[in-house]
Order: structure tokens, then C-alpha cells, then sequence
């Protein structure tokens, strides 16, 4: 009985040691002095290695004042996108943002990492302070001292694999007073697995409806995007993605997997949607469950081809059923990304279904002299879109996650898409007209 007493002091106090170790970064921003506890920033303060923090790639906003007694009435603001880096541990955090009008109210939309929506048009009236919350992810590519995942080319440098987290504040007029970043690695994690229509996209105008998804959840739940534009299901264990992110995964966190469109596209003996495609989903599954995580598999979208009828063809042969006959086989939740984007893309029509893709006519986009037209790849609209879909299937399949969805969230018929005219998300600085792998 002793020993069993001992035993539990000692998991008590390893929690307690846990907790202790949970650290808080706080900035203060603009010209004045900063309050006890926080890092003052003015406009000049530049991220470098040496410093481990300050507005990064290239990016200095313009400190403003304001009327108020907190934070000394000071913050920093623009017209354009401008960036604040922070060197971190990998893992989960709670990140606070206080938000000020200036002379004039002020429109911020906050990104992180690679083009990671968190949170969308914060609009504040001229001296007034307010603050929003969200949970982040950051991650680097090390498994282990001899291990890394294999990253594609175009992968490095990129900042979702980087050792500091990276926020992006634009919008028509963005503006910030402080931030308080506070380490959490006992929330849940939602890990997304996948490829080009999943992943967070690096380059506007393409967009993986998995940066969209941490925009709908409030603090709480973090969603961690390991998906990669051209992997296929055996492609991204291969390359030690899935190793990696057992490395971070803990019991009671998620895992969305997605793949199809590439796995299509192998051929090789054993190969095909009841072949290689089939067990390397069956092999994620058990890996995420011996995590003590739930897997979701949800099937791949349809890309935009339409018949003569304005009905959408199924251009991914047996992979959606694949997924369908392995979630009832293992007994995991699905969610039917499939079924959904035809209802979806048939709401739209063959014409305004072009909205919600890469498709834009030659001039229409920064830096564009030739027409683009992609029937695979979305751009923001088109993956909030979709994202909205997953999280409806979600609720359909009554996952616990759903409880960590905004009050403000509203429910979402595939049918009756939102409105284009109605929709804006503020465009990141970073352009490439070049195709993401995979199609």
C-alpha cells in the first residue's frame, strides 16, 4: 500500500514538473516603455539568430498610439502584411493577441507559419483594446539525432519546418499592441495527413483546405499539418512523416488522413486502391492508434471535371470506396470529403466552380501573364469551402473534437455554398505561379 502511495506522488509530482515547464513569452509593442513582464518591441526591432525574436522577412510596421492606460497606449501598425518571428520549441502553444484601433479602426487577419489561417478580418474601433486567442503548432524536420523526414526541395526553408514560430498580421489595416505565447502540450493535437490539397500551401493563390481548418476551432486544440503537395499514402511514410509526427502524438489527439490522388497515379506490382493505396492507410491507422489517438480517414475531394449534364465524374476510380470499405473494416469515423464536393462543386456550376480553383484568366492575378487553370488545386475560397465540409462530416460523425468548434461557427450545407461575392481572405506577400506537385 505504501509503495502504491509513493507511486502516486511520484506521477504527481512528474505532472507538476510537467506543468512547470509549460513557458510564457510576453511582447509588448510600440515606443513606449514596456510593462513589468513583457519584452518591449518597437518598429526597429529585427529578428535575427542571436536576438530570438523580433518582425521578420524584411517587414518593419510603423509604431501608433492610442487612448488607454494598458500597455502604455502603444502599437505597432500598417498597411501591408508585416511579420513577428519568436525561436521556439517545437510543440503546442497558446498564443494571446491584444489588438487596438488607432486614429482609425483597424482590420487585422492573422496567419502563421506557412499561410495558417487563425484568424480572420479582427476589425477594433479607433481606441479600442481588444484581444483574441488561438492554439499553434510549430515543428522542425528532426526525429531524432541520426533521423530527419525527407523533405522535398521546395520544402526547404519553409516555415512550417523551421525552429520558430512566425505570424503574419494583414488585412487592410493591420495593427497589434502585445502578445503572450505560453507553452501547451496537454491539449489535444489534431494531426493532418496528406497531400497538395491538404497541406499548407507556402504560395498564394494555392490553398489546402488543412490551413483553413484552425480559423473554425478556439483555443484549446491544435492542428498540426504534416501533409506534403505530391505524397501519396506510402510516399508519406516513406519520406518518415508519419515518424515524425509519432514522435509528437499522445493519447486523445487526432489524426485526418487523406490521400488518393497521387496513390492514383502508382504503378507497380501490388499497387492500386485495394493494393499498396489500401495497406499503407491500414498502417497509419494502427500506427495512430497504438498512440492512443483516434484516426479519421476522410476521402479525397473530386477534382472539377463535369459531364455534359453539369454533373461531376468521377475521375479517382476505386479510391474513395477504398477508403469507405477500410473505415468500416477498422471501425474508424469518416469523413466523406468525396460525396460532399460533388453536392458542393455541382452548387457552384461548371462556370462558378472556376471561383473556388486555381483558375484565373491571364493578367487577373500579381505577376501572372499566362492564363491559369487548375482543376485540382484550390485557391482560399475554395479550400474554406471545403474545410467547412470536413467539419461537417465531424459533426456527422459525432467526434469529440467538435466541442473546441468557435460559438461563432455556423453550420454548412454543401449544397447551398457560401457566397464568392461575400468572401475575402487578405492575400499573403508570397506569389508562385508555379503548380504544386501533384494534381
Amino acid at each position: 500500500m505504501r509503495n502504491n502511495i509513493y507511486i502516486v506522488l511520484f506521477l504527481l509530482s512528474a505532472v507538476g514538473i510537467l506543468h512547470a515547464q509549460n513557458k510564457t513569452w510576453k511582447f509588448e509593442f510600440g515606443h513606449a516603455s514596456a510593462q513589468k513582464g513583457f519584452i518591449g518591441i518597437d518598429a526597429s526591432t529585427t529578428y535575427s539568430n542571436q536576438l530570438g525574436y523580433g518582425f521578420d522577412l524584411g517587414t518593419h510596421p510603423k509604431d501608433f498610439s492610442f487612448q488607454g492606460k494598458m500597455f502604455h497606449g502603444a502599437g505597432v501598425e500598417d498597411t501591408a502584411s508585416f511579420f513577428f518571428s519568436i525561436t521556439l520549441p517545437e510543440g503546442n502553444y497558446d498564443v494571446k493577441i491584444w489588438f487596438a484601433g488607432s486614429k482609425t479602426p483597424t482590420n487585422t487577419t492573422v496567419k502563421a507559419e506557412s499561410r495558417r489561417l487563425m484568424l480572420l478580418h479582427i476589425t477594433t474601433a479607433a481606441g479600442v483594446l481588444s484581444s483574441q486567442t488561438f492554439s499553434v503548432n510549430i515543428r522542425n524536420s528532426k526525429i531524432n539525432d541520426t533521423l530527419s523526414v525527407k523533405l522535398k526541395p521546395r520544402e526547404i526553408g519553409k516555415l512550417d519546418w523551421d525552429n520558430k514560430l512566425t505570424l503574419e498580421f494583414g488585412g487592410k489595416h493591420p495593427a497589434i499592441v502585445a502578445i503572450e505565447i505560453t507553452q501547451n502540450n496537454e491539449e489535444p493535437t489534431a494531426f493532418i495527413f496528406g497531400d497538395s490539397t491538404v497541406t499548407d500551401q507556402s504560395m498564394e493563390p494555392w490553398t489546402g483546405w488543412g490551413q483553413i481548418l484552425p480559423l473554425f476551432f478556439k483555443q484549446g486544440i491544435t492542428f498540426a499539418n504534416y501533409a506534403a503537395s505530391g505524397e501519396a499514402g506510402n510516399t508519406f511514410i516513406a519520406a518518415r512523416r508519419l515518424a515524425k509526427a509519432l514522435t509528437q502524438m499522445k493519447r486523445h489527439d487526432y489524426a485526418f488522413i487523406q490521400f488518393g490522388h497521387n496513390d492514383q497515379k502508382e504503378h507497380f506490382p501490388g499497387s492500386g486502391a485495394y493494393g499498396s493505396y489500401k495497406k499503407s492507410l491500414i498502417d497509419i491507422i494502427q500506427a495512430v492508434r497504438k498512440k492512443g489517438a483516434t484516426p479519421i480517414l476522410v476521402t479525397s475531394m473530386n477534382r472539377r471535371s463535369f459531364d455534359a449534364n453539369g454533373k461531376i465524374e468521377n475521375t479517382l476510380g476505386d479510391f474513395p470506396n477504398a477508403v469507405r470499405e477500410t473505415a468500416k473494416e477498422e471501425h474508424v469515423p469518416l469523413v466523406d470529403l468525396n460525396a460532399m464536393s460533388k453536392v458542393l462543386y455541382e452548387a457552384w456550376g461548371q462556370e462558378g466552380s472556376k471561383k473556388a480553383f486555381v483558375h484565373y484568366p491571364a493578367g487577373t492575378f500579381p505577376g501572372q501573364t499566362m492564363a491559369l487553370a487548375d482543376n485540382t488545386h484550390f485557391n482560399a475560397y475554395g479550400a474554406y469551402e471545403l474545410a467547412k465540409c470536413v467539419i461537417e462530416g465531424c459533426i456527422q460523425q459525432k467526434l469529440d473534437l467538435i466541442r473546441f468548434l468557435r460559438p461563432s461557427y455556423k453550420s454548412f450545407n454543401p449544397a447551398h455554398p457560401d457566397s464568392f461575392k461575400t468572401f475575402s481572405v487578405p492575400q499573403s506577400p508570397f506569389i508562385s505561379l508555379v503548380k504544386p506537385l501533384g494534381n
